[in-house]
């Protein structure tokens, strides 16, 4: 192998240059040796002795690097000839200087080697300014240890690769792309023009110079009228006079594109060039008729459209989705309108959905009319779009449910408070007692509806705990299995020693209810239902349904059945709210919403696998839980005891309320549990009342969102010169909305709405007794 090594004569200069001052050096070193050995004695004698040694033990220093540095370098060059020795692409070796220091049997048989001393001499006649291209793309390869660059020249393209090497120098090598651009239609009978910086021709294949009848040097030689249309028509001046030609542009790298051109016969007809030049086009073209029949296609088009060469079709029947009628968009194209825009449509395709972006020019035909419609696959870009729509309405929809979920409890606080103290007032002999229970029993539905829009848009209040999987399914194990029957069989597995999450207990269990009873709908006939926990650990970021999870250890719950299954239409759909696959009447559309917003609220994610006929899965996944040590532990949420006699006493509240029918309520159940109570409408009222030093009062119970001053800013005021009034905050909004102000308020509690009479006053009795 190392006989393939060649010096070349400037590397041999180089080394006898040094090698002549290494040699001048030494004698200097000897002749002050020998002066000092004369003078022995003599101080002048032992400072040329220093000075000897010490050239000579630099000179030696400098020959053990060189020896180094020519070891190395030699061990490099050994293992280069073992990979490219062989190699039937031109490889070579230069220094950083581009002196060439080996090349490989290829390259010696490629180019004029004994000329050659450096890169840019090499390549001298592959293409007129070697230097920059060399430059730039050796650059590139110091700062990311390899670069490439494809290069038109006079003879095709190339392909130049360059890797910088540990022990010093780069390793080129010569590829010809054959199969590029330039020759793969150098024959086939379709101009093609490959144009660069400053629209410079860089290259022509035999057609396009057969077309102009000589080797053009600037575009504007061949199209005056600049700039070109891509996919529109373009006078070219051929050696047979001007012609109109339809132009195609290709961007291909850098600043350099392939202008490829089908030209025309007296601006009529398309040229007969051969079944074979019209499928070549790199995009896909229709010839249509004014009402749409497709009389020619190329080879992209039919492939786009799936259709066949011999079919006698119109556009209309292969695309849809404009808007208006296809032909009505043709006719007016046929007449000259709306040439310039470009429309969107859907291939009419049963196995996969297509989009086409469609662009038309119209050309003069003896029978009439006749139009050019120019093609391109727009799939991923409506895909794209499609996915940022969608995310966009979700969005909406959760700002409007949890816009309109306040409204709702407000009005549902008011229908169910005033149904209550109609209770109070009617026996259950009153025939109007069914009637009320009815509407008390309705508005409770209504509220969780309204809990289910916010669970959705999640802004609903979590009170997450440390939950053992174990024991959540063995307490739900009850419930579920009257829920789903006795036809189905519910069969739940766990890992032996499962980890530990942190979610709300309920939500999470409401989450699995909602999955159970989908899954109990789609088998009528029985089956059987699976609940799996497991533990997952991922090494590294996992991606799906456009959803990445971080690396991380996650407990993994699967709700499997063996029903109808979902299509893959419909499963795109099944978290929005309101949709369901359900008969009118058997559902609400929010439970997979719920499950939704209750999982990502949690932290988790919600996936779906299903096929038609054969089931569904439903898997969630929530990272697993590490309690800090210095954290306290989180005790289970438990059933708060009964609460102690309500006691009729004197203590004053200050309810403040901007809704009328909620404070008419709320003032009205206090009342009747002897409490006084004092009404405002909003906060500045309320600081008025409180400005009189002789207005004594225990409580402020207060809306937290209201016009002007709101519920924590005007309590925080209140507590300056009262701090020893408790408090209760009431909202139809999230607990998560006041947390930041209710951690710094003192004696304060939470009552969301709608709230019944029963809820409130339990509330204030505690707070106050």
């Amino acid at each position: 192998m190392l006989q393939s090594l060649s010096m070349t004569g400037g590397s041999v200069r180089g080394i006898a240059r040094y090698r002549g001052t290494g040699i001048a050096l030494l004698g200097l070193a000897l002749g002050c040796l020998a002066v000092a050995v004369a003078m022995n004695g003599s101080i002048y004698g032992a400072v040329l002795a220093a000075a000897g040694a010490s050239i000579l033990w630099a000179l030696l220093m400098i020959g053990l690097a060189q020896w180094i540095r020519a070891r190395s370098r030699r061990r490099m060059l050994t293992h280069i000839t073992d990979f490219v020795e062989h190699d039937i692409a031109a490889s070579f070796v230069a220094d950083e200087l581009g002196r060439l220091l080996y090349l490989n049997p290829a390259a010696r048989r490629q180019y004029d080697v004994p000329k050659a001393d450096t890169i840019e001499a090499l390549l001298q006649d592959v293409f007129a300014h070697p230097a920059a291209i060399l430059s730039q793309l050796q650059q590139k390869a110091k700062v990311a240890k390899t670069a490439s660059d494809d290069i038109v020249t006079r003879k095709g393209h190339i392909r130049l690769n360059v890797h910088r090497m540990e022990a010093g120098g780069y390793l080129w090598r010569i590829e010809d792309i054959g199969i590029g651009p330039a020759r793969a239609h150098s024959g086939s009978g379709l101009p093609m023009l490959t144009v660069g910086r400053g629209n410079t021709i860089l290259f022509m294949n035999d057609a396009a110079r057969n077309f102009v009848g000589e080797r053009a040097r600037a575009l504007s030689s061949v199209f005056p009228n600049m700039p070109l249309r891509d996919g529109g028509f373009n006078m070219a001046l051929s050696a047979d006079g001007p012609r109109n030609c339809l132009i195609h542009e290709v961007e291909h790298h850098g600043a350099q594109r392939e202008v490829y051109f089908l030209p025309m016969i007296h601006e009529e007809q398309v040229i007969d060039a051969g079944k074979a030049a019209f499928d070549g086009l790199p995009v896909a073209v229709l010839r249509l008729g004014s009402d749409g029949t497709i009389l020619r296609s190329n080879r992209l088009a039919r492939d786009l459209l799936c259709m066949d060469d011999d079919d006698d079709l119109k556009l209309p029947q292969l695309v849809t989705g404009l808007g208006r009628p296809i032909v009505d968009w043709l006719a007016a194209a046929a007449a000259g309108d709306g040439l310039n825009n470009t429309e969107f449509l859907r291939v009419k395709r049963a196995d996969h959905d297509v989009f086409v972006q469609i662009s038309l020019n119209r050309i003069l035909d003896p029978k009439g009319n006749a139009l050019i419609a120019v093609l391109h696959d727009a799939t991923e870009l409506k895909s794209l779009e499609a996915q940022f729509v969608q995310s966009q309405k979700m969005q909406a929809i959760g700002e409007l449910a949890g816009g309109i979920a306040h409204d709702f409890n407000n009005l549902l606080t008011a229908i169910s408070g005033h149904c209550d103290l109609l209770l109070l007032r009617h026996e259950n002999s009153d025939p109007d007692y069914a009637d009320l229970v009815q509407i008390s029993q309705n508005s409770n539905r209504a509220a969780a509806l309204v809990g289910q829009l916010l669970a959705f848009s999640r802004k609903q209040t979590l009170r997450p705990v440390e939950i053992d999987i174990r024991n959540a399914l063995a307490d739900l194990t009850h419930l579920l299995n009257r829920l789903v029957g006795e036809k189905i069989n519910l069969v739940l597995r766990h890992d032996p020693a499962p980890w530990t999450i942190r979610a709300d207990r309920r939500q999470l269990e409401q989450v699995l209810m909602n999955l159970v009873v989908n899954a109990r709908d789609a088998m009528p006939r029985g089956g059987e239902i699976r609940i799996e926990a497991c533990n997952k650990a991922l090494e590294e970021p996992m991606e799906r349904d456009r959803a990445v999870i971080p690396a991380g250890e996650y407990l993994t719950i699967e709700v499997s059945d063996d029903g109808c299954g979902i299509a893959a239409d419909k499963r795109k759909k099944v978290f929005e709210p309101f949709f369901t696959t359900k008969r009118p009447g058997e559902g609400t559309g929010l439970g997979l919403s719920t499950v939704y917003g209750i999982v990502k609220q949690s932290g988790g994610y919600v996936f779906i696998d299903s096929e038609v006929g054969r089931g569904t899965t439903f898997t969630l996944m929530f990272p697993v839980y590490f309690r800090d040590e210095t954290e306290p532990e989180t005790k289970p949420e438990t059933i708060p005891a009964e609460p102690p006699a309500l006691i009729h006493g004197d203590a004053v509240v200050l309810l403040v309320e901007d809704e009328a029918p909620v404070r008419a309520f709320a003032s009205r159940a206090l009342r009747l549990r002897g409490y006084c109570v004092i009404e405002a409408g909003n906060g500045e009222e309320a600081l008025e009342m409180l400005a009189d030093p002789n207005l004594r009062v225990d409580l402020f119970v207060t809306d937290v969102i209201m016009p002007g001053k709101d519920g924590p800013t005007w309590v925080r005021e209140a507590l300056k010169t009262r701090p020893e009034v408790r408090v209760v905050f009431i909202s139809g909004y999230a607990e998560d909305a006041l947390d930041s102000d209710q951690g710094e308020i003192p004696n304060s509690t939470y009552l969301p709405k709608p709230f019944s009479l029963t809820d409130l006053t339990e509330t204030v009795q505690r707070r106050l007794h």
